[in-house]
C-alpha cells in the first residue's frame, strides 16, 4: 500500500512537470515511502524520465523540486533520467523495475 502522502507529491509532480516538459514521459515511486510505515525522515525518491536530460533540465527542474518540498513539507530525492541512462544505471533500474510503481504524465498510477 502507497503511503497516501508520496502518492499526492508524486501526483503533484507529474501535473507539474507534464506543463513545464513537452518530454516528460511518467514518474517512478520507490523506496520507503511505497509502504504505508514510514519513519519522518525518510525522503521520497522518485526517478523522473525525460526525452531528453541535460543541466539546463536540472535547472528547471530542481526549484520545482524545492518548492514542492516546501508546500507538502517533505524531502524529495529526485533522479531525472532519459529511459536509456536509466537502464545504464543497472542496480538502480533492477530495483525500481522489481518494486516501483510507474505513474504515467497524468499522474495516473500504471
Amino acid at each position: 500500500m502507497v503511503n497516501q502522502a508520496a502518492e499526492k507529491v508524486v501526483k503533484h509532480l507529474c501535473l507539474t512537470f507534464s506543463k513545464k516538459f513537452d518530454d516528460f514521459k511518467g514518474l517512478y515511486l520507490f523506496g520507503a515511502y511505497l509502504e504505508n510505515f514510514v519513519e519522518n525522515d525518510e525522503d521520497i525518491e522518485i526517478i523522473a524520465l525525460f526525452e531528453t536530460e541535460d543541466r539546463s533540465k536540472r535547472e528547471q527542474i530542481w526549484p520545482l523540486i524545492g518548492k514542492t518540498e516546501t508546500d507538502f513539507d517533505v524531502t524529495i530525492d529526485l533522479y531525472p533520467f532519459t529511459e536509456e541512462s536509466f537502464k545504464k544505471d543497472e542496480d538502480l533500474y533492477n530495483e525500481v523495475m522489481e518494486e516501483g510503481i510507474f505513474y504515467n504524465p497524468a499522474g495516473i498510477r500504471q
